[in-house]
């Protein structure tokens, strides 16, 4: 590689500047080549230096090896990155919605090294390493390929052991009960309102829990009620581990997007997990727009 800079620059100082190594550096590693090849390379002249007609051979043989070698390793490194799916999604989301189901992605596409990264921060798709995010917000992400996933509604569940077993009754009683708190939204005033008890108050005492699976742990162990989104808690309220208090729904502003810029939702491995993505989507949305199955009663 020096041989290559000083050749190409015939310049022994400005080869140095372009490895950021000293000038008497390259001189000395130009002049030991010299002697292991036997010849000389660059003739002197002062401060000067040329080619000779065996460096001028030489060079143009090294910068074909070298160009060689650089085409092999980005070769190797795209090859790897191909198969390498990078991930963004909220921590609860990501534990919640996407590791319950992505053994069936998994099973689908061996081929594909897929890394879920969960993290509450924006992804900036300029500097991060991510293909895909999947971001809960308003929508209208500007210059990226961007479809709405899931619509999101929020209801109050708890432990079937919370107080004993006695479940409040009525929303009235909902609200006189220990209630869990996100610490950054106001859904229990929504869920209320939507119950017919517009005058409930927020609570503003307690535990403020800034991420929603740790929220939907402490109602599983019983410490009170809380107020959880859909997607986030249907596999607990499946597993029996939590239970639903009345259907009231308090609809979200917000809904789940898949954003990805464009020319990566090109590649193969986006269009293979954007495919099973929209499956998942599907299966999930089917559980809660089925019609009622049939009575079996005479």
């Amino acid at each position: 590689k020096t041989f290559e800079a000083a050749a190409r620059h015939e310049s022994f100082s400005r080869a140095a500047e372009e490895l950021f190594v000293t000038h008497g550096a390259v001189s000395h590693q130009i002049r030991a080549l010299e002697d292991e090849l036997g010849t000389p390379l660059f003739a002197r002249e002062g401060k000067r230096v040329r080619l000779t007609d065996a460096g001028c051979r030489y060079a143009k043989d090294v910068r074909t090896a070298l160009m060689s070698l650089a085409d092999a390793t980005r070769s190797v490194r795209e090859g790897h990155r191909a198969r390498r799916l990078v991930v963004s999604s909220s921590s609860s989301f990501s534990a919640r919605w996407i590791t319950p189901r992505i053994g069936r992605f998994i099973e689908r596409h061996p081929e594909i090294d897929l890394e879920l990264q969960s993290t509450n921060a924006l992804t900036d798709f300029t500097r991060d390493d991510v293909d895909v995010g999947i971001r809960f917000g308003p929508g209208g992400y500007r210059d990226l390929h961007v479809e709405r996933l899931l619509d999101e509604v929020s209801f109050p569940v708890c432990a079937p052991t919370f107080n004993g077993g006695d479940l409040p009754k009525t929303p009235a009683e909902l609200a006189a009960s220990p209630r869990l708190l996100r610490s950054d939204d106001q859904m229990w005033n929504t869920w209320f309102k939507a119950a017919g008890l517009a005058g409930a108050q927020e609570p503003r005492r307690g535990v403020f829990y800034q991420d929603s699976s740790n929220l939907l742990q402490a109602a599983m162990d019983g410490q009170g009620i809380a107020l959880i989104r859909r997607s986030i808690g249907s596999h607990e309220l499946a597993t029996g581990r939590l239970v639903r208090l009345f259907d009231i729904d308090a609809p979200s502003a917000s809904a789940h997007w898949f954003v990805c810029p464009p020319p990566i939702f090109e590649t193969a491995r986006v269009q293979a997990f954007h495919a099973w993505l929209m499956e998942e989507v599907e299966r999930f949305r089917a559980l809660f727009t089925a019609p009622p199955t049939p009575s079996d009663a005479p």
